[in-house]
């Protein structure tokens, strides 16, 4: 290409040059590999295999953002709730974050980012049903 134009020629220069300065910076953030996890998604079925206990799709997973999709198949109201301290023992009460009370039938998400490794409890917090074996560990890596 051929400019008869000095001054087209240096805007041209100038604007070749700051391309490749903008290349030469983001090359960095672009090779940096992702310190993200994906989000993990776990299906849990309270009342079932029995009335008194949870059938979770998975029972391991990394740590970083877990979403619970929680449907009760039973035949009376449950929660799920997870304890937020990973103890690894079977508690029947625990702190943490719950569903609302669901009916048979009914579903609800639950979200929660698990910031480190442990056996984390899972209890439904309906008075007795934990008592009566509805509570887990999920193991989280």
């Amino acid at each position: 290409m051929f400019l008869k134009n000095r001054h087209a020629h240096g805007l041209l220069l100038a604007a070749c040059a700051v391309g490749a300065a903008s290349l030469l910076l983001a090359l960095p953030a672009i090779a940096r590999p992702s310190q993200t996890h994906a989000v993990t998604r776990v299906t849990v079925l309270a009342g079932k295999p029995s009335e008194f206990r949870f059938k979770l799709s998975r029972t391991k997973v990394r740590h970083g953002k877990v979403v619970f999709k929680v449907e009760n198949k039973g035949t009376i109201p449950h929660t799920f709730k997870i304890c937020s301290s990973p103890k690894g023992g079977l508690a029947n009460t625990c702190r943490g974050k719950s569903t609302k009370v669901l009916s048979p039938g009914q579903s609800a998400t639950l979200g929660y980012t698990f910031r480190r490794a442990g056996r984390y409890e899972y209890i439904c917090t309906i008075t007795g049903h934990a008592v009566a074996g509805m509570k887990g560990i999920l193991k989280v890596t």
